[in-house]
């Protein structure tokens, strides 16, 4: 998932995210949601327990953004979990802002596997993961990227991508920032090369690979920002634009076995921003 918050002075959020997903986990595509008015977002409909569950979302009257991937790793399978979508839920129906609200989160580390969470009522941007002992970060004016491992990492002003600790971001985190971060200086307005960063299938080093307690062959193909396994590949792209003046954008583009394309849509609208 990649982030540009306040990185261009026309535009307040700029958002490239894949979902990757096991391609039985049955799922509705972005659409407005009946039940959850001004809500514009994907629907997991594999996710446990009563609450409905999204991975990225926006609240077009609260005027909120929420995302959230997986942490992977061998501990990460409790049954008795909460739904990590019903965890975006929360914020994007509430009303807390972004801090109060990761820091509540985090207060209760154990109710959820493993995650990342990204949250931005457009005053601030946060980022909180359950897992490494951070806490909650607020990410400043720029580029952001994180992946699967407890990890955020920005861009930095001497062109690297840092995550502020001693361990590296992963290479596709690394390499999508920056491709992030050039696409924005080309063209903030290009849909097209936001989709083309997160459709790049190429796989990282060995040397450079996490160890989350996969299988070799398992984490070669996970390297790729766009994953093409069999099993468990990138189910969807989605690149969300939120303007200075309040206008957004949201595509995505979905995708079957063999990384096949199957639609495209794009909704637009306005939201009230805070100054």
């Amino acid at each position: 998932m990649l982030a540009g918050w306040r990185a261009h002075p026309e535009y307040r959020l700029i958002v490239a995210a894949n979902r990757d997903e096991f391609f039985t986990r049955p799922t509705e595509s972005l659409r407005w949601w009946d039940e959850v008015p001004g809500l514009l977002a994907g629907r997991d409909l594999g996710a446990a327990g009563p609450v409905p569950g999204t991975w990225l979302g926006l609240a077009r009257d609260a005027h909120r953004f929420a995302a959230v991937t997986n942490v992977r790793g061998p501990n990460e399978g409790r049954l008795d979990a909460r739904s990590r979508g019903a965890l975006l839920m929360d914020f994007l129906r509430g009303e807390q802002d972004s801090e109060k609200f990761v820091r509540g989160v985090a207060a209760a580390p154990d109710d959820y596997n493993g995650f990342n969470l990204l949250v931005s009522d457009l005053e601030s941007l946060w980022w909180h993961s359950n897992r490494g002992g951070q806490g909650p970060r607020e990410l400043t004016a720029g580029f952001h990227g994180l992946s699967n491992g407890a990890l955020a990492a920005s861009l930095r002003p001497d062109g690297a991508v840092s995550t502020g600790t001693d361990t590296p971001p992963w290479p596709k985190v690394r390499e999508g920032v920056l491709g992030l971060h050039r696409t924005v200086q080309s063209d903030p307005a290009d849909v097209s090369g936001y989709l083309a960063v997160l459709a790049d299938r190429r796989h990282a080093a060995d040397a450079e690979l996490p160890d989350t307690g996969m299988d070799l062959a398992s984490e070669r193909a996970a390297s790729a920002p766009f994953v093409d396994h069999p099993l468990h590949g990138t189910r969807c792209s989605t690149v969300l634009l939120v303007r200075e003046d309040g206008r957004f954008e949201m595509t995505e583009r979905t995708f079957g076995r063999s990384a096949r394309p199957e639609s495209t849509v794009t909704f637009r609208g306005r939201l009230e921003l805070p100054a």
